[in-house]
């Protein structure tokens, strides 16, 4: 995995990262996940790893890796969702409960439809559909229970970065 990362960030100088752990339970099986986000200069690098046990196509446990490459110019979007506990009580600067990184750069979109409809109860008529297309290329979830306080400090901080150098970034018609 380091190898992979490595490799895709070549010798551009890091300016921001983050490291997520994520361990799932699959029968009587432990797999992990890791993704690492990496901010350069001029792009955004995604690393995804799964564990996988055995199985038909390898008789020894093996992991999986690829790397995304996307320049800075591509991210349409940088959502970052704060779930804090006790609103009506909350003191600016305490660390969130959970936060959701959300990335868009167009690779993926997410599609909702709902029937259309008009503002007369009796209607029968179709109306066709209304929707939304939203750009979910990728999302991270990090909790304060589940992952610590510094993995969602250090979420915090590379939402912040690479919202900062896609701002900085000249729109140059994808």
């Amino acid at each position: 995995m380091a190898e992979a990362v490595e490799a895709a960030v070549g010798g551009e100088p890091i300016v921001s990262y983050l490291v997520h752990q994520e361990t799932t339970f699959d029968a009587n099986e432990v797999r992990r996940h890791v993704t690492v986000l990496v901010l350069t200069g001029n792009r955004f690098i995604v690393s995804h790893t799964d564990e996988q046990a055995a199985d038909g196509t390898s008789p020894s446990p093996y992991a999986t890796t690829s790397t995304e490459s996307v320049k800075l110019q591509r991210i349409s979007s940088v959502v970052l969702s704060r779930v804090v506990a006790n609103p009506e009580s909350y003191t600016p600067g305490t660390l969130p409960r959970e936060v959701v990184l959300t990335i868009g750069w167009g690779a993926v979109s997410r599609l909702d439809l709902e029937p259309a409809a008009c503002g007369d109860p009796n209607c029968e008529a179709d109306h066709g559909y209304t929707g939304s297309s939203t750009a979910d290329d990728l999302s991270l979830r990090v909790s304060e229970a589940g992952d610590g306080p510094d993995t969602v400090r250090q979420t915090l901080a590379f939402a912040q970065a690479l919202s900062e150098a896609t701002a900085a970034t000249p729109d140059t018609g994808r």
